[in-house]
């Protein structure tokens, strides 16, 4: 058995919750764990019985995205899951909604926060989607807030959500920082569950790279051999911009993320897994999620062997 760290007082913790609810027993700690900015916390290890049992109780690990219109969030859950269907969608009782409603939503780009979003080629995801909010709409905004307090420290174990996939398209880059992303930052706190910035549809910076280097006057020969660098500067120019804007608010992401070529089918996720893996800080929850997962047989193996 892995020694348990002790975690000072403060800020509550996944860990807490987990122990108080196995175990009779409170935690606290600090889970932070910015990219590149402050150390990650120690990971909470749990007796492996109580793991197992965590896990029993959990079973399925839940995600909530967040991200404007376009921002490719449904792509980006099927790549996750390996499919190119999309999900099925359950009320919040339970109830399978009917395709017909689910595909007038979908087209609508509308989905009730509370709807559960499963994919039948791996139903150990379960997904709620928050329609964006970046028109302003406060009645939209409170209800986000409201679903992430709740659910982030549900007494029951199965109902909690264990990570925020925050989505940021990248063919907006001029606009990546909104008043709606300032507004989750600075007032959502969402406690333990840690919320990683997906940098979305990366790829349209190919396209951005040609046109600026044609706009240099070079011919088209030379600048598409130049554009793989352009394209990096461009990335890293962004990724930067929206890092030190989202690191000033008072709840700011744990890791930032880009994605590529999403859109094709078969799409390796190990990085946005590990990503997300490394931004829990609990040993019970990593468990949970890499055992989910099935992008990646290396991430299984190199998870097991730190367990």
């Amino acid at each position: 058995m892995s020694p348990v760290p002790v975690i000072p007082r403060g800020e509550a913790t996944t860990a807490g919750a987990v122990v108080s609810e196995l175990a009779g027993e409170t935690g606290r700690g600090d889970a932070d764990t910015t990219a590149e900015t402050n150390p990650a916390p120690a990971v909470f290890r749990m007796d492996p019985e109580k793991a197992r049992e965590y896990m029993k109780r959990t079973k399925r690990f839940r995600v909530l995205i967040i991200g404007r219109a376009n921002a490719g969030k449904t792509t980006i859950l099927q790549r996750v899951c390996n499919t190119v269907e999309n999900p099925e969608i359950f009320d919040g009782n339970g109830k399978k909604i009917d395709n017909a409603v689910v595909q007038g939503t979908l087209k609508r780009g509308y989905h009730n926060i509370e709807d559960e979003l499963v994919f039948r080629s791996n139903p150990g995801f379960v997904f709620h989607d928050s329609s964006g909010f970046e028109a302003g709409s406060a009645e939209q905004f409170d209800g986000m807030k409201k679903f992430v307090i709740e659910r982030a420290g549900a007494k029951v174990l199965k109902n909690r959500i264990h990570a925020i996939w925050y989505c940021i398209p990248m063919t907006e880059c001029e606009r990546t920082v909104t008043v709606a992303e300032q507004k989750f930052f600075n007032e959502c706190d969402t406690g333990h569950v840690p919320v990683v910035v997906l940098l979305t549809k990366v790829d349209y910076f190919d396209f951005l790279a040609i046109d600026e280097l044609l706009d240099e006057e070079l011919e088209l020969e030379e600048a598409e051999r130049m554009a793989a660098e352009r394209e990096f500067q461009l990335l890293e120019k962004w990724q930067a911009h929206i890092k030190h804007k989202l690191d000033q608010c008072k709840f700011p992401p744990k890791f930032y993320l880009p994605l590529r070529k999403m859109h094709e089918e078969g799409k390796d996720c190990a990085a946005l897994i590990h990503c997300t893996a490394s931004a829990l800080n609990e040993e019970g929850l990593e468990r949970l999620l890499i055992s989910t997962q099935q992008s990646s047989i290396a991430l299984c193996i190199e998870h097991a062997m730190k367990w």
